[in-house]
């Protein structure tokens, strides 16, 4: 009895592995004949294209949702950061305002003052035309601008022009209606050698002349300096209105560099221009008082 239900046992078991043998044999022929099919129809069966519809609408419709969140992160993120720069910009515009209030005060009180002490106009003292960029082409990039202002609008020879924060160069014609203006980009040697001045250690001015310009660097060189006072990276650049025409206080740029000429007997200072030399628009000439 015990041998057939041995016997039994192993006849099931080995069926089971037939069984297994047969369904994989089966499985395998199906790819087979799946394979054959496909690569002799331009399109699949249909059992293919149903699951292949199946698993494509399964796909959207995960990925729909999972598309949404992800936006929605994005755009929060963006909002995010566009509520910072909004706060900072606001900040900015706050000092903006009590910079501008502080000024006219200032202003104020130095009129009311020149009145007391009889003091007439002074170096610092100018009014400005306002005027746009008419023509500036590629081959005079560098080198110079054309404005839509002129002798009718009382802009006269080697005035200085401004373009936002800084000087840009000074007028070098003068037409009925416009002007020509040489950048202090121009490398040509007869071209901007306007009076500068720097604040230098302990309130010590140090005078001098813009003597060229460097192309590579983008820096306005300030040379023939034999004063001993110490200069330092960052120190402001301003015209210091001892040249007849240019009022004094235009703000010019700040000290990049330190070095002395080729002589070693004076410094040579390297100055970054305030005003973006190459985005200019809109200018300023600023006419002396």
């Amino acid at each position: 009895m015990k041998r057939m239900e041995a016997i039994m046992q192993k006849f099931f078991s080995s069926r089971k592995l037939v069984i297994v043998i047969v369904c994989l044999i089966i499985s395998f022929g199906l790819m087979s004949v799946s394979v054959a099919f496909r690569n002799n129809r331009n399109t699949p069966p249909l059992v293919q294209q149903f699951g292949n519809d199946i698993v494509g609408f399964a796909d959207r419709v995960v990925a729909v949702p999972m598309n949404g969140i992800h936006h929605g992160f994005i755009s929060i993120n963006n909002l995010l950061n566009t509520y910072q720069e909004n706060q900072k910009l606001k900040s900015k515009v706050d000092q903006l305002a009590q910079t501008q209030v502080k000024d006219q005060v200032l202003e104020r009180e130095n009129k009311q003052l020149k009145r007391q002490l009889n003091v007439g106009s002074t170096l610092t003292g100018y009014e400005k035309i306002n005027a746009a960029v008419i023509t500036r082409t590629p081959s005079s990039w560098a080198s110079q601008i054309i404005i839509n202002k002129g002798q009718a609008a009382g802009v006269k020879k080697n005035m200085p022009v401004i373009a936002g924060p800084g000087l840009i160069g000074t007028v070098a014609e003068v037409n009925k209606t416009n002007s020509k203006v040489v950048l202090i980009s121009n490398t040509a040697e007869n071209s901007n050698r306007f009076a500068i001045q720097i604040v230098g250690e302990g309130s010590r001015i140090v005078n001098g002349i813009i003597t060229s310009y460097d192309s590579q660097s983008n820096r306005i060189i300030m040379g023939n300096i034999t004063s001993k006072a110490k200069l330092s990276k960052g120190d402001r650049v301003t015209t210091s209105g001892l040249g007849g025409i240019i009022p004094k206080g235009i703000y010019v740029g700040t000290v990049s560099k330190i070095s002395e000429d080729d002589y070693g007997l004076a410094k040579k200072v390297y100055i970054k221009p305030a005003a973006n030399l190459n985005d200019i628009e809109v200018v300023s000439v600023a006419v002396r008082n």
